[in-house]
């Protein structure tokens, strides 16, 4: 589990592509000061397994279904990645819940300046309707509040912190995005879905509701 509070940039410094896989190798600095092998880091947003250490660089596998959810797959060496090691029970929880589970790739439609803040509008399709105004929403892995949401986009409002120390502020116009939707959404919805046997009128009038 993640707070979507990026802790610094990283950089791809190799990566081996498989059949349906690859194999990243990224550097850093802060999150080496207790990273050990077997430990999960969010990069860009999707949670990974440090197979491998070494100096300041670490290694991670990269499954099928990653690839196919997020833009992991379409990293280069040199890159610059969104790093955050895994919450630590007892800390302070900055964000918001973030699993590191991407749900999909949204596309940045419009960046205006906002006095010190700058707003970015997100396309998301069908992400959205687990994605509310004042909520929170993952973009890379960094938590951001919703400013507004319409159809099938959102808009954020990036603080200048957020900007200067991810790799946010490198994004332009049509560039892709990972996005995690809020994870207690998606729960409510499941409870509450008809189809899959939730909560009905029936149900409730049974139980004295």
């Amino acid at each position: 589990m993640f707070t979507g509070i990026i802790e610094e940039i990283g950089e791809i410094k190799n990566i081996v592509r498989g059949r349906a896989s690859s194999r990243l190798t990224i550097a850093g600095d802060k999150i080496f000061d207790d990273l050990k092998i077997g430990d999960s880091v969010s990069v860009s947003g999707v949670c990974l397994t440090a197979a491998e250490i070494s100096g300041k660089t670490f290694t991670a596998d990269v499954m099928h279904e990653t690839l196919n959810r997020s833009l992991l797959g379409a990293l280069k060496v040199g890159g610059g990645v969104n790093l955050e090691r895994a919450v630590m029970l007892g800390g302070r929880l900055g964000g918001h819940i973030v699993t590191g589970h991407i749900d999909g790739v949204g596309r940045i439609t419009n960046i205006k300046s906002d006095d010190n803040a700058v707003l970015y509008m997100i396309e998301a399709g069908e992400l959205t309707r687990h994605i509310a105004e004042k909520g929170s929403a993952a973009v890379d892995g960094i938590s951001l509040t919703v400013a507004a949401v319409k159809g099938g986009s959102f808009t954020v409002s990036v603080i200048p912190h957020t900007a200067e120390n991810t790799t946010l502020s490198r994004k332009k116009v049509g560039d892709a995005v990972n996005i995690e939707t809020d994870c207690i959404a998606k729960y409510v919805e499941k409870t509450l879905s008809v189809k899959n046997g939730g909560i009905t009128r029936e149900f409730l009038a049974k139980y004295g509701f």
